[in-house]
């Protein structure tokens, strides 16, 4: 795969940005909340992004729900994770809620032209205060079926899901994007506690993004650097055959791993397929330009991987606003607006 997916600065696209997507290391763009002004101007912005590359391109969002949806105006306020279970005193509701939710979040961004938000969380909601509720539940085992129905929503809508975060960060204190988290557990309770969605889930996840946090009884390197977890256990244990993303490298909890060009090395070499360099325009080129040489040697993996990504062809906006599975889902999403 073109190794490296970078973010844009504001609402348009810059002459910098538009040579550095023309650059062959450049496999995709992630879009955050700066981007977006109004629909219209987000599908122009797109249109240009798409147009500038050099190579097809990945686009995606963090579009979870919660406090985690970049784009608002116009959009359906999808709630966060942990309202579905905790909103629905039945089972059966809770994972038709789940579904339907998951269809109408992905059918909403693929309208875009983006082909994945990265979704969903399978972390617990344990002592994490940067998870929290953008988790199903407290523990693995109201996880995985829930997750699952979500998981079933996007393919319907014809996107591709993408667990985080490998194996868990729902269970350490510190959050990865400002600090180093140390999770100092056994082997054995990880596997127990926050394990099980990624074991139970690894044959229907399209891709997974592993968290930057030490887990020193297994690796002393955050999982996302780890040959171990990520080549062992990801891939020969859970038998895990889609895509691994990198989460994003100027992070805090990226940090043990060198300058940005030397933890894009460390993900890649760990097993990672694409790294994410966002937030630090220096830092993403100097990621850009250390990856170009190992581009020949992935091309066949990036087919690979592109194919595993491809999205369906999505509904316009206007189209699926008039679709009576949109009306049906905005019904559910009144359901935890009035519990407010």
């Amino acid at each position: 795969m073109t190794a490296v997916m970078i973010d844009l600065a504001g609402p348009e696209l810059s002459a910098e940005e538009r040579d550095i997507l023309g650059h062959p290391a450049v496999g995709g763009v992630i879009y955050f909340t700066r981007n977006f002004v109004e629909q219209d101007q987000l599908q122009e912005l797109i249109r240009q992004t798409r147009a500038a590359a050099r190579n097809p391109l990945i686009l995606a969002v963090d579009h979870e729900g919660g406090r985690v949806q970049r784009f608002r105006q116009g959009f359906s306020a999808i709630p966060p994770m942990a309202d579905i279970l905790r909103s629905n005193s039945s089972q059966v509701q809770a994972l038709a809620h789940a579904q339907e939710l998951a269809w109408l979040m992905a059918s909403e961004v693929l309208a875009m032209d983006i082909d994945i938000s990265f979704a969903p969380v399978l972390d617990v909601n344990g002592i994490s205060q940067v998870i929290g509720d953008r988790a199903f539940a407290a523990h693995a085992d109201a996880i995985v079926p829930i997750a699952r129905a979500f998981i079933k929503g996007m393919h319907q809508a014809g996107m591709k899901a993408t667990g985080k975060h490998f194996p868990g960060h729902g269970s350490v204190l510190a959050d990865s994007h400002i600090d180093i988290p140390v999770d100092e557990r056994s082997w054995e309770e990880i596997k127990a506690t926050d394990l099980p969605p990624f074991i139970e889930l690894a044959n229907c996840l399209d891709a997974i993004m592993p968290a930057h946090v030490i887990y020193p009884a297994v690796d002393d390197k955050p999982a996302g650097f780890s040959q171990y977890w990520l080549q062992d256990i990801l891939r020969a244990q859970l038998q895990f055959s889609g895509v691994i993303f990198s989460d994003d490298l100027a992070m805090a909890g990226a940090t043990v791993a060198g300058t940005m060009a030397e933890r894009a090395h460390a993900a890649l070499d760990a097993g990672c397929d694409m790294v994410l360099a966002c937030n630090d325009r220096a830092g993403a080129i100097s990621v850009i330009e250390a990856v170009e040489p190992l581009l020949e040697q992935r091309s066949r993996q990036a087919t690979r991987c592109y194919e595993l990504l491809a999205k369906a062809a999505a509904m316009p906006m206007k189209t699926l606003q008039n679709h009576p599975r949109w009306h049906a889902a905005q019904k559910i999403l009144a359901h935890y607006h009035n519990d407010q």
